[in-house]
């Protein structure tokens, strides 16, 4: 008999699966950041700098205030524990995850082989430059490779073509990330960069789809063949063989989740999933966070409707430009559109909204979590912008 999951249970699962839930007193160090990259899988990079990098803001919302700089360190350097590939977009992940990605990797270069008029197959000479330079020079960021075609062909996305060479090396994997420096990635090949048993790892497709979404499916707790898949970016057909492996093997077990209808909502929970009677999670969450990234998981856990409108004519904007989603005990129960005034030492709530039935403390808890984040960054005041049905009730809680 299929076993049956209560909505609110589902919710709870999924949250402490992403690390929720484990908040410790002392202040969060090196084991814990690695601790919990390893439990999640992966930190999605996103370049929006109007409140805070994406990638930092997980463990912030897990695990409190930390120093960033504890996990820059865990990305670069010959002690590093994570590097960084096209998972979920660009993401941070740990390194052991970076050869699972080796079909990918041939993909990318079956592509460029497959037609003749990409940039690849008209620029091999550059590409072969590029990895004598990094051969003999050690890993660089784009901007510090000297060449004639190292110049913008427009305006800041338009790359150069030492850029775009680096790029195509670096999703094929001749490349690799050396970290960041001042967020521009440094590349270098791997035997400069990778541990030595890494380099020659061969995983095939089917092993490396089947432990991706085993990985997916413990970071997740439970969730739907789309929510596995999506997860990192995998095509249905392999990522549903892998979940038939998993589960005729006991790691992944069906279950039914009540409001989660249709052939598409078959549900499984990972054999490993904690089952939490309560939840009592404070934070507000990146609009990259994967507790939110797959709108439609959002909508089915938390009938939260979530669109980040960064890209949305200031006009048209409902909620507000970086709208970071509020988690309550298990429900998101509000957002927030932030805006980090570093150079008046301010964090500024531009508009601060509640959901229909979100609890009557709502403005009281979101204010210490509003000054928490304050301290985190290293700014003195608060100021709330009056738009949102929630903004004078946090002004209150403030004052």
């Amino acid at each position: 008999m299929v076993q049956s999951v209560s909505p609110t249970l589902a919710r709870r699962i999924a949250l402490a699966a992403q690390g929720f839930g484990r908040r410790s007193a002392a202040t969060p160090g090196i084991r814990q950041l690695d601790a919990l990259v390893n439990r999640i899988e992966l930190l999605q990079i996103d370049s929006v700098n109007v409140f805070e990098r994406s990638h930092y803001l997980p463990a912030f919302s897990r695990l409190g205030r930390y120093d960033k700089a504890q996990l820059d360190r865990l990305t670069s350097g010959r002690e590093a524990r994570f590097t960084e590939y096209w998972a979920h977009e660009a993401s941070l992940l740990p390194l052991d995850s970076w050869p699972l990605f080796g079909w990918r990797m041939q993909h990318y270069r079956d592509q460029a082989a497959g037609a003749p008029d990409s940039w690849a197959a008209g620029n091999r000479p550059m590409l072969d430059w590029l990895l004598a330079e990094l051969a003999d020079k050690g890993p660089l960021p784009a901007s510090a490779i000297e060449h004639d075609a190292n110049r913008r062909s427009g305006p800041w996305w338009g790359w150069s073509d030492v850029k775009t060479g680096l790029e195509v090396l670096f999703r094929w994997g001749d490349v690799v990330s050396a970290g960041r420096q001042r967020f521009e990635r440094v590349y270098g090949l791997p035997e400069q960069v990778l541990p030595a048993e890494l380099l020659g790892r061969r995983v095939d497709s089917a092993t490396a789809h089947r432990e991706l979404i085993s990985r997916a499916a413990r970071a997740h707790g439970i969730g739907t063949a789309k929510d596995f898949a999506d997860y990192f970016r995998l095509k249905s057909v392999p990522a549903l063989a892998g979940i038939r492996e998993l589960e005729d093997a006991g790691e992944l077990i069906p279950v039914e989740v009540a409001g989660w209808d249709g052939a598409s909502k078959a549900a499984w929970l990972h054999r490993d999933a904690r089952l939490p009677r309560s939840m009592d999670a404070a934070a507000v969450l990146s609009p990259f966070d994967p507790v939110v990234w797959e709108r439609a998981r959002a909508l089915r856990l938390f009938d939260f409707h979530y669109r980040i409108e960064i890209y949305t004519p200031q006009p048209k904007r409902v909620f507000g430009y970086y709208v970071l989603p509020v988690l309550l005990g298990d429900t998101i129960v509000g957002r927030v559109d932030l805006k980090n005034d570093r150079q008046s030492g301010v964090l500024r709530v531009q508009a601060a909204w509640s959901e229909p039935d979100a609890p009557s403390d709502t403005a009281a808890r979101l204010a210490a979590v509003l000054q928490e984040t304050a301290a985190w960054q290293g700014l003195d005041e608060i100021e709330v912008v009056e738009r949102g049905n929630l903004a004078a009730g946090l002004t209150a809680e403030l004052r």
